[in-house]
Formats: structure tokens, sequence, C-alpha cells
């Protein structure tokens, strides 16, 4: 079976409505795929309620449906699912929202849910991920951004692609700002994981998967790391299949 991945820096550029500008992307990618309702993993948003976490659930299962409603689709969350392994089992594709990927991994490792996510990817489940999301399918969470607000029982994640990725990639010192850039950081990361590439993918720009074939969409290019060599940048278009 074909791997169908659509992993996305963010959900929201500046100034623009929630989940406005991957739209497109993603109505085609589900379109191709004949899937109208999709599952939702909404553990990443821990804060979207004052009224608790599962109100959070709740309130990033509105928010996010009102969205696909919009374009045709329904998701229907995971967190409301008695079985919820079973559920992954069932699920004709499967969505994974940003926020904090601490809690994400924490969640999914909790209910043993990151292998069966997996082989059900691998068999050819259709997975969208942004931010958080798109972490969760490298093959571990430590080129995220997030902090720390939970410890997971591990920080392996699905390994559905074999290079990391780090979101809402800057480029640009904070202005004010005495600490580490991005870049530092990543390179702090490649010193300890010298044989891994790590995708810096700018906001407003996302990676498509399908099989061995991948494919940079948005309207920025993506910076390329590799422990001792210097950064590469990549734009739209670009012959990237090297990373499959």
């Amino acid at each position: 079976m074909k791997k169908r991945l659509l992993l996305i820096s963010n959900s929201t550029n500046y100034g623009e409505e929630y989940l406005e500008w991957p739209r497109p992307y993603i109505k085609d990618f589900l379109e191709k795929t004949g899937v109208k309702r999709a599952l939702f993993v909404p553990y990443a948003g821990v804060a979207l309620s004052d009224e608790g976490i599962e109100a959070s659930f709740d309130a990033y299962e509105e928010r996010v449906n009102n969205v696909f409603n919009e374009m045709g689709f329904e998701i229907y969350s995971l967190h409301r699912e008695k079985d919820p392994q079973q559920a992954i089992k069932d699920a004709l594709a499967i969505i994974v929202g940003g926020g904090n990927t601490f809690h994400l991994v924490y969640m999914l490792h909790e209910l043993k849910l990151m292998k069966v996510i997996r082989e059900a990817v691998e068999n050819g489940l259709p997975f969208i991920g942004w931010s958080a999301g798109a972490n969760l399918a490298c093959p571990t969470m430590r080129t995220t951004n997030d902090m720390p607000i939970i410890e997971p029982e591990s920080l392996n994640c699905l390994g559905l692609v074999n290079f990391q990725i780090n979101p809402h990639y800057l480029d640009a010192p904070i202005e004010g700002h005495g600490g580490e850039t991005r870049e530092q950081r990543l390179e702090e990361f490649m010193v300890i994981n010298n044989n891994v590439y790590v995708v810096g993918l700018r906001e407003g720009t996302l990676l498509s998967i399908n099989d061995d074939n991948i494919e940079l969409m948005g309207k920025r290019p993506m910076r390329l790391f590799r422990y001792d060599q210097d950064p590469r940048e990549f734009q739209p278009g670009s012959s990237i299949g090297f990373l499959i």
C-alpha cells in the first residue's frame, strides 16, 4: 500500500483565519483519497479551554471540524472513543493537530497507540499533521520547539519518515534576545545525532509524501541541515526525493 502523508509546518499564518493557508492542500489531499470523514487526534491541544483538558479537547474538535465542514469533510475526535486502538484501525484517515508535542507524545505512548498508528499509515491510512502533528511523523520529537510540560514514556515517535522536521522554522534572531537562534539549537541536535537530516520547515509550507515521492509545497523554501555540512535551501518544486 502507498504511504500518503501531508506534513504541515503551521496551522495559521499571521493575520489569517484558522487553517486558512493550508485548506486547499488539505482539501486536495483528502479528495484524492475519497475520504469524507477522518479521525482527529486532539492531544496536543492542552490550553484551548478554561474548564480543563477534556474541555480543551472538545473545543479543539469543534474548531477543526468547523473548518473541515466548510471544505466538505467531517472529523471526529479520538478522545471520545471508548477503544482508541480500534478507532485507529477503523479510521479512513487520521489528522493530528498542533499544540504541545510533549503532551501529544505522552498521550499516544500512554494509550499504546504509536505502533497502531504507524502500522495503519504504513498500510495506506492517509495521515495529515500540522506543527506537533508533523513532529509526530518523525523518528523522534527531539526537534520540536515546545516546552516539556509533561514527561512522555519515550521521545520516540512514529518514524513514518526517516528525517526530522523543525516546524515554524525561523532564520533571524529575535531583536533583543540573547539566547540561541533556531539554527544553533538544531546544530546542537546534530552534534549528538550526526547521521540525521533535519528539515527546517518554514511557516506557510508543507511536505507532501506519496509513497517514495516527496514534494515541498507553499511559497517559501525549506532549509536542510546535516551534521558537518553547510545548510542548504530548497525551493518549492525542487528535487528532494533523497530524503525518502
